[in-house]
Protein backbone atom coordinates (compact mmCIF):
# COMPACT_ATOMS: atom_id res chain seq x y z
CA UNK A 1 0.00 0.00 0.00
CA UNK A 2 2.51 2.33 0.59
CA UNK A 3 4.39 2.02 -3.11
CA UNK A 4 1.17 3.48 -4.04
CA UNK A 5 0.72 6.11 -1.87
CA UNK A 6 4.28 7.37 -2.98
CA UNK A 7 3.17 6.87 -6.40
CA UNK A 8 0.05 8.76 -5.67
CA UNK A 9 2.15 11.98 -4.33
CA UNK A 10 4.85 11.73 -6.75
CA UNK A 11 1.79 11.52 -9.82
CA UNK A 12 0.58 14.90 -7.50
CA UNK A 13 3.80 16.88 -7.19
CA UNK A 14 4.62 15.94 -11.03
CA UNK A 15 1.48 16.86 -12.66
CA UNK A 16 0.87 20.24 -10.75
CA UNK A 17 5.16 21.07 -11.46
CA UNK A 18 3.60 20.32 -14.81
CA UNK A 19 0.99 22.49 -14.58
CA UNK A 20 2.53 25.61 -13.15
CA UNK A 21 5.78 25.72 -15.36
CA UNK A 22 3.45 25.89 -18.21
CA UNK A 23 1.66 28.64 -16.64
CA UNK A 24 4.96 30.29 -16.17
CA UNK A 25 6.08 29.89 -19.44
CA UNK A 26 2.54 31.25 -20.45
CA UNK A 27 3.04 34.00 -19.10
CA UNK A 28 6.34 35.00 -19.87
CA UNK A 29 5.48 34.73 -23.61
CA UNK A 30 2.35 37.01 -23.04
CA UNK A 31 4.68 40.00 -21.22
CA UNK A 32 7.19 39.24 -23.91
CA UNK A 33 4.67 39.77 -26.89
CA UNK A 34 3.20 42.76 -24.90
CA UNK A 35 6.31 44.26 -24.73
CA UNK A 36 7.43 44.22 -28.01
CA UNK A 37 3.74 45.64 -29.45
CA UNK A 38 4.33 48.64 -26.87
CA UNK A 39 7.74 49.05 -27.92
CA UNK A 40 6.68 49.05 -31.80
CA UNK A 41 3.25 51.52 -30.30
CA UNK A 42 6.23 53.85 -29.10
CA UNK A 43 8.51 53.54 -31.87
CA UNK A 44 5.93 53.73 -34.88
CA UNK A 45 4.48 57.45 -35.31
CA UNK A 46 0.32 56.38 -36.25
CA UNK A 47 -1.20 54.81 -33.46
CA UNK A 48 -3.28 52.50 -36.08
CA UNK A 49 -0.60 50.73 -37.75
CA UNK A 50 1.12 49.52 -35.14
CA UNK A 51 -1.99 48.46 -33.25
CA UNK A 52 -3.08 46.47 -36.31
CA UNK A 53 0.12 44.89 -37.17
CA UNK A 54 1.06 44.24 -33.40
CA UNK A 55 -2.27 42.37 -32.25
CA UNK A 56 -2.25 40.20 -35.60
CA UNK A 57 -0.36 37.21 -36.32
CA UNK A 58 2.88 38.45 -35.25
CA UNK A 59 1.42 38.58 -31.10
CA UNK A 60 0.44 34.93 -31.10
CA UNK A 61 1.84 33.09 -34.36
CA UNK A 62 5.55 34.29 -33.81
CA UNK A 63 5.24 32.60 -30.19
CA UNK A 64 4.36 29.61 -31.65
CA UNK A 65 6.51 28.85 -34.20
CA UNK A 66 9.87 29.83 -31.89
CA UNK A 67 8.74 26.97 -29.22
CA UNK A 68 11.75 24.78 -28.23
CA UNK A 69 11.33 20.64 -27.91
CA UNK A 70 10.69 21.16 -23.90
CA UNK A 71 8.20 24.38 -24.46
CA UNK A 72 6.33 22.39 -27.12
CA UNK A 73 6.58 19.32 -24.71
CA UNK A 74 5.14 20.87 -21.73
CA UNK A 75 2.79 22.95 -23.08
CA UNK A 76 1.17 19.03 -24.86
CA UNK A 77 0.98 17.60 -20.96
CA UNK A 78 -0.09 20.68 -19.79
CA UNK A 79 -2.81 20.56 -22.07
CA UNK A 80 -4.05 17.09 -22.30
CA UNK A 81 -3.94 16.99 -18.17
CA UNK A 82 -6.28 20.10 -18.02
CA UNK A 83 -8.06 19.33 -21.15
CA UNK A 84 -11.08 17.60 -18.17
CA UNK A 85 -11.32 21.42 -17.52
CA UNK A 86 -11.84 22.62 -21.11
CA UNK A 87 -15.69 23.01 -20.27
CA UNK A 88 -15.29 25.28 -17.43
CA UNK A 89 -13.70 27.79 -19.40
CA UNK A 90 -15.25 27.06 -22.92
CA UNK A 91 -17.13 30.19 -23.41
CA UNK A 92 -14.50 32.98 -22.80
CA UNK A 93 -11.86 34.14 -25.24
CA UNK A 94 -9.44 35.54 -22.44
CA UNK A 95 -6.02 33.43 -22.73
CA UNK A 96 -5.28 34.92 -19.35
CA UNK A 97 -8.77 33.20 -17.84
CA UNK A 98 -8.36 29.91 -19.45
CA UNK A 99 -4.95 29.47 -18.38
CA UNK A 100 -5.71 31.00 -14.84
CA UNK A 101 -8.75 28.61 -14.71
CA UNK A 102 -7.27 25.73 -15.95
CA UNK A 103 -4.07 26.12 -13.03
CA UNK A 104 -6.63 26.51 -10.22
CA UNK A 105 -8.71 23.80 -10.84
CA UNK A 106 -5.56 21.37 -11.55
CA UNK A 107 -3.74 22.28 -8.68
CA UNK A 108 -7.66 21.85 -6.61
CA UNK A 109 -7.99 18.32 -8.25
CA UNK A 110 -4.58 16.81 -8.94
CA UNK A 111 -2.83 18.78 -6.10
CA UNK A 112 -4.92 18.76 -3.35
CA UNK A 113 -7.04 15.71 -4.35
CA UNK A 114 -4.42 13.27 -5.14
CA UNK A 115 -2.78 14.51 -2.07
CA UNK A 116 -5.52 13.80 0.15
CA UNK A 117 -6.48 10.45 -1.19
CA UNK A 118 -2.50 9.65 -0.53
CA UNK A 119 -3.41 10.24 2.50
CA UNK A 120 -6.47 8.89 3.38
CA UNK A 121 -5.05 5.61 1.78
CA UNK A 122 -1.89 5.63 4.12
CA UNK A 123 -4.04 6.20 6.87
CA UNK A 124 -6.48 2.92 6.32
CA UNK A 125 -3.07 0.99 5.46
Amino acid sequence: MSLIVRLMRFASLAICAIVVVSFLIFVADQSKSASSQQAQKITSRSPITASTSGGGPGSGGASGTHKSGVHQAIDEASEQLTSPFAGVTSGSSSQWLIHSVRLLLALAVYGFGLGYLARVLRVRG
